[in-house]
């Protein structure tokens, strides 16, 4: 059985800020625009000005490749990512995380064995959602088996109740929150708001925070400004995955603004003071 080391030890801060790094459409995605090169500067100068903010882990995610394939993305995907994560983890010194959407567990986790990157996403790990890709089944047993295959150093931090998803089943929070870390195994939990950018109600982190306990860590996955780092970290987070607010204007699709990603990391810095 592989060991992984606890996600806790991989970041070295009280309180991480992870930064996302929003890839362009793919290749084969119907919004390339026919140009490799682009994407790789777009990652590399985005990773940069994440780094250069002082934020203390990335995560890179093929956020324009919408519509997304509901679950195993086609191998041309899962090569251009690989290209696209060796890149970053080669010109920045932060740990990295992947995510292939919509709920690509195994590509994630390969891609993130391959570059020696530190952890993986999962939107839906256990249980059941309804999507705009459709009804997609949480494969925790699949993932956990393949790490322990590929003798993956990974960390996997599943969502409960993913955004842009509507939970199959009666489950609250706490009880998705228990059986993500008790039956699923996951190595952390992230709480989100409805939608990419939606504000993480207080109530939800509360409730998890509560059921977990000090488990594993609890991580704010959306909304998080600079006005709301703080509260959110006095709340019960552990840390905050943070995208939308870094982007220049606060919009998603835009390249990433040192000064908003400084704004971010001195007020999450000064909450866990």
């Amino acid at each position: 059985m592989t060991s992984i080391t606890p996600f806790r030890v991989r970041i070295d801060a009280p309180a991480p800020v992870i930064g996302m790094v929003h890839l362009p459409a793919l290749p084969g995605a119907p919004d390339f625009d026919g140009d490799r090169d682009v994407i790789r500067e777009r990652a590399l100068a985005d990773a940069r000005r994440l780094e250069a903010g002082g934020v203390d882990a990335l995560m890179l995610e093929n956020f324009g490749d919408a519509p997304f394939y509901p679950e195993a993305v086609p191998r041309h995907v899962v090569a251009e990512l690989t290209a696209l994560a060796a890149s970053v983890s080669d010109a920045v010194d932060c740990p990295l995380g992947i995510n292939v959407l919509r709920n690509d567990a195994e590509s994630a986790l390969s891609i993130a064995a391959a570059v020696d990157a530190d952890f993986i996403r999962v939107n839906v790990h256990v249980g059941t959602a309804a999507t705009d890709q459709g009804v997609l089944e949480g494969k925790a047993h699949e993932t956990l088996r393949l790490r322990n295959r590929l003798e993956a150093d990974v960390a996997v931090l599943a969502d409960i109740h993913v955004k842009h998803a509507t939970p199959i089943g009666e489950t609250t929070l706490e009880q998705a929150a228990l059986e993500t870390v008790e039956r699923g195994r996951a190595d952390g939990i992230i709480v989100s708001g409805a939608g990419t950018g939606e504000e993480t109600a207080r109530t939800d982190l509360d409730c998890v925070a509560d059921a977990v306990g000090d488990r594993v860590p609890v991580l704010v996955g959306s909304g998080i400004t600079p006005d709301t780092v703080g509260d959110r970290l006095e709340a019960g987070a552990d840390g905050v995955i943070v995208g939308t607010a870094l982007k220049a204007g606060g919009e998603t699709t835009n390249v990433v603004s040192r000064e908003r990603v400084e704004a971010v990391v001195e007020a999450a810095r000064a909450a866990g003071q």
